[in-house]
């Protein structure tokens, strides 16, 4: 696989398993967790489903900490351990970076187990933003074990950091039935 950027990755659902899927990315098949609703064409804050849409990768985090070093074409800027990110339907921040400690509840994004060390937002919900219409929309790493997600798609470590030179701010994840 050349290292031009990918345009189009396709993310399915793995047969029997509603919360476990295929990322494919050119020639590369990997393993995924998806939603622990599954895959929702209603995506509806809180219902754990990971959106069946098109969502392009905006821009990303990493944990300076951390050793990233997969070159990528998408900006990934340093998490701070100050940044959160609002999932209140109705606050005047939902679906976006807010500093922590923060008034509404909100997602944590500096992690105690690693999910977040990198961290790319998708276009899920972001302009124009819906009430209640699903927030922290991520591409993330995955737990041990692939186990479900709040609604993101994850991968593990080793297979983000083979994907990252492919990615750039044109590659959209098409989420399949």
């Amino acid at each position: 696989m050349s290292r031009t950027a990918l345009k189009m990755i396709d993310v399915r659902r793995k047969p029997g398993h509603r919360s476990r899927g295929q990322l494919i990315a050119g020639q590369m098949v990997l393993h995924c967790a998806l939603g622990k609703g599954g895959i929702t064409a209603f995506k509806r804050e809180g219902d754990g489903g990971t959106p069946l849409a098109r969502m392009r990768l905006l821009y990303g985090f990493k944990r300076p900490d951390k050793r990233v070093i997969a070159p990528t074409g998408l900006n990934l800027r340093a998490l701070r351990r100050a940044d959160g990110w609002c999932e209140v339907g109705n606050d005047r921040n939902y679906n976006r970076m807010v500093r922590i400690p923060y008034g509404a509840s909100h997602e944590t994004m500096w992690r105690k187990d690693d999910l977040y060390d990198i961290c790319i937002v998708m276009d899920w919900n972001i302009k124009p933003r819906r009430r209640s219409g699903g927030s922290a929309i991520f591409f993330h790493l995955a737990r041990p074990g692939y186990t479900h997600t709040e609604g993101c798609i994850a991968l593990n470590r080793r297979d983000m950091d083979r994907l990252l030179p492919f990615l750039s701010p044109e590659t959209v994840i098409r989420v399949l039935r």
